[in-house]
């Protein structure tokens, strides 16, 4: 062992930021700085307190690696503070060894009952308490390690499933998927499920006819340039996009979050659809005389929700009532020209501009039995 002018001289310098931490606990100052001294010596940084509410403040505060704490402390006594420290979270995981001369198997027990991880015996030997801790850090540092590798598995995992979502949600709302997870009840549930929905159905009139005159390459150009516009306009009224398919697209509200104002978000989207594709429009014009335009169609009701598909491919989207009444409104749209259902326009009237409205009556949709009250809403400039 040191002699004992080596072992209470000044202390070295701080260690990096990135050593080890100890913290030493123990009311005899001469005894703390004796094993403060032991452990600077194998590259250790280390702080020492001299009673039990400094040692849970010091641990709570800016938590340690590990803890030599002394069992028999003014106020507090070892066995409290340790308890206290394994039983909160933050604290919970750090290495503490309980320093005592207490050799009586009642006071061992109440030290692992206190959830303790080792025990060393006073008087100190030097080899024992370097053995000891050091073994401990091995311990932590392979602990540490592999809670690095999950959490980073797990930034892995969801970074994987946000950029998924993204190609159907908007990012805001792909960030509140991501931090339900976990949840027993997430947006996206694994059953089938009943729910009112607005859909929104847009695609572009004559757009087929145009393929048969146009370059493969540029039609799937033209494509992009159209979607990448739509979509947007959906997603900044956090829309779901649900289908594309050819020239059509279908998006959805009021799903997976509710959306009281489902509607007025269905509204939204296409005016800044029709507004968004204009100067797309324009170019295609100037550049080859493509003469087309978008039609889109918006209904409200109930729908299924769910998983639909083969083992071999699947798709999350909705059917039912509200989905194909919205698809027959497109289809028979006029390029520029909203046609929304009845209870969507009574939803809707109060943000609509005057002049801008006509009722077309009401219209016996295909695969309906009973006829639909439409209103047709100019969106062209």
């Amino acid at each position: 062992m040191s002699s004992m002018t080596d072992l209470f001289t000044p202390a070295p310098p701080a260690q990096a930021a990135n050593a080890f931490r100890v913290l030493v606990v123990d009311d005899d100052p001469d005894m703390a700085a004796l094993l403060a001294r032991l452990l600077q010596k194998e590259g250790m940084a280390v702080e020492t307190v001299h009673d039990g509410d400094a040692a849970l403040v010091h641990a709570m505060s800016s938590a340690p690696d590990l803890i030599l704490l002394d069992v028999m402390l003014p106020g507090l006594s070892g066995f409290e503070v340790c308890e206290r420290l394994k039983g909160d979270e933050a604290t919970a995981l750090i290495p503490i060894v309980l320093v005592t001369a207490l050799e009586d198997t009642q006071s061992r027990v109440r030290g692992i009952e206190a959830g303790c991880d080792d025990f060393l015996s006073k008087p100190i030997k030097s080899e024992e308490l370097i053995a000891r801790v050091k073994t401990l850090r091995r311990l932590h540092e392979t602990r540490r390690e592999l809670e690095a590798r999950r959490l980073a598995a797990e930034y892995q995992r969801k970074e994987t499933i946000r950029k998924a979502f993204l190609r159907y949600v908007s990012p805001r709302l792909a960030e509140r998927i991501i931090a339900g997870l976990g949840e027993e009840e997430g947006p996206f549930q694994s059953h089938a499920q009943r729910i009112d929905v607005v859909a929104l159905f847009a695609d572009l009139r004559g757009f087929t006819r145009l393929t048969e005159s146009v370059d493969v390459d540029k039609v799937v150009g033209m494509l992009n340039e159209y979607f990448a516009v739509t979509t947007e306009a959906a997603y900044r009224q956090e829309g779901t996009i649900f289908s594309i398919s050819g020239d059509c697209l279908l998006v959805g509200f009021n799903v997976p979050f509710p959306q009281p104002d489902a509607a007025v978000r269905a509204w939204h989207a296409a005016k800044d659809m029709i507004a968004s594709f204009a100067p797309v429009l324009a170019n295609w014009t100037g550049r080859g005389g493509v003469s087309t335009g978008m039609g889109i169609g918006i209904a409200s009701g109930e729908a299924i929700i769910g998983n639909i598909g083969s083992p071999h491919h699947m798709s999350y989207t909705i059917i039912g009532d509200a989905v194909n009444t919205a698809a027959r409104l497109m289809q028979m749209a006029r390029a520029g020209e909203l046609l929304v259902s009845g209870p969507v326009y009574e939803e809707i009237r109060g943000l609509v501009p005057s002049g801008s409205t006509s009722s077309r009556g009401n219209i016996a949709l295909r695969g309906k039995s009973e006829a639909t009250a439409v209103y047709s809403i100019e969106l062209a400039s």
